[in-house]
């Protein structure tokens, strides 16, 4: 099968790439804002939005009186800013994200330009358009050796800044060898998965796993560092040393959640035939004032989207359950809907059956048991005695009982 995927590198660039580097990421940032202040003008005035195309001939006309600096930089930085713009923008009418926002320079997020063309790779460099070869600190053996086979293709190359250091990330069409087929023997072959904040995932076999939660650990480290950086003359020698320190701590803590959440979602793709994740509105829960720094600290959104690439490459099947599921209300052994917990209610406790048991490790289970009945059935909705209907794997229905009850203990 064929499907996009993203090769990074570091690169080890000289002065005069340094500086190409940094003249492409800011003109896309530069087009971005421009073409971000020309949607608020039609905004204010009514007038349809332009589309990228418009936004990239308008600008050509503008760059030649008011940009001298145009020659200097490939055409597609600027042209593959207004595409970013036109899918942002196309996010918030959907309702999907905020209205979009204009780029900062200091910004991690914002330090990124996007071209395409002749895009070249060597065992210890990649040769990009008006920049020339630039080094990588590692070998490139492993994407040489899938190009020169013909099983990938490079579509486009992504430079970003971190701090002082640069990478290129390669997004190509790769050739991936098709997953070999899971069976699911049994109800153990299907997991549960519920996301919290006291631990980060709570398995429906009673497995916890901790999130290392960077920013927290961080959080009075980056207070200091900034009151430093705000006690600094602007644009002087120690404003600039400040500065890196800052934006090198906070490339720290991206790293470790990005390294622990790779790790998490292709363990369990790799280890788990079933995967059953309940859909969480993770944009209408940060905005709760109290949870938001800890919700986006643990990166819900990213192992949500890890996940569901990760599955398809090593051949497990992702049930998404619909926001509206009673998981952590409704008991797993009954079945009986009660109140709603608040957050500081660990225990979740059934009037109708009293059973007593950790309120993850509840909610986990009533997702393993819909993803039993979405197996069994073409509905599956249903709770339980009737979670194991007759259906597709009809041996799971002797299993599922008495699995339930050894998970419990």
């Amino acid at each position: 099968m064929k499907v996009k995927q993203a090769f990074r590198f570091e690169l080890d660039p000289n002065q005069k790439a340094r500086m190409a580097l940094a003249k492409h990421i800011g003109a896309a940032r530069f087009a971005y804002n421009w073409g971000l202040a020309r949607l608020k003008e039609a905004l204010e005035q009514g007038r349809p939005f332009p589309s990228a195309i418009q936004l990239h001939k308008e600008w050509n006309r503008w760059k030649r009186e008011n940009a001298p600096w145009w020659v200097e930089v490939s055409k597609c930085a600027p042209q593959e800013a207004f595409r970013d713009l036109e899918k942002a923008l196309k996010a918030w009418r959907e309702g999907r994200a905020n209205f979009p926002r204009f780029k900062r320079k200091k910004s991690l997020d914002d330090n990124k330009a996007r071209l395409t063309g002749s895009i070249r790779v060597t065992p210890r460099h990649v040769k990009l358009p008006r920049i020339g070869k630039v080094r990588t600190k590692e070998r490139t053996d492993k994407l040489l050796e899938l190009i020169q086979a013909g099983k990938a293709r490079i579509l486009s190359a992504t430079i970003s800044r971190e701090a002082d250091r640069w990478f290129v990330s390669l997004i190509c069409v790769v050739e991936r060898p098709g997953p070999e087929p899971r069976e699911v023997r049994g109800p153990e072959d299907i997991v549960g998965v519920d996301l919290g904040l006291e631990s980060f995932i709570t398995l429906s076999d009673g497995t916890k796993v901790e999130a290392p939660k960077p920013l927290k650990k961080a959080l009075r480290l980056l207070e200091r560092r900034s009151r430093q950086l705000s006690r600094k003359q602007k644009f002087s020698q120690n404003f600039r040393k400040a500065s890196l320190r800052l934006a090198r701590l906070h490339r720290r803590v991206r790293n470790i959640r990005r390294d622990f959440l790779h790790k998490l979602t292709t363990w369990l793709a790799k280890t788990k035939p079933v995967i059953v994740v309940e859909s969480l509105n993770v944009r209408g829960l940060s905005q709760n004032g109290n949870l938001s720094q800890a919700i986006h600290d643990v990166g819900w959104g990213m192992f949500r989207r890890m996940l569901e690439y990760k599955c398809q490459w090593y051949g497990a099947r992702l049930i998404v359950v619909p926001q509206d599921f009673p998981s952590t209300k409704t008991c797993s052994h009954c079945g009986e809907i009660g109140p709603p917990l608040p957050l500081s209610q660990r225990v979740f406790r059934c009037e109708a059956c009293g059973l007593e048991i950790d309120r993850d490790w509840n909610a986990a289970l009533n997702l393993w048991q819909y993803g039993l009945a979405t197996l069994n059935g073409p509905t599956g909705s249903s709770l339980g005695s009737n979670a194991c209907g007759e259906g597709r794997f009809p041996s799971l229905k002797q299993e599922a009982t008495g699995h339930l009850f050894r998970l419990k203990g």
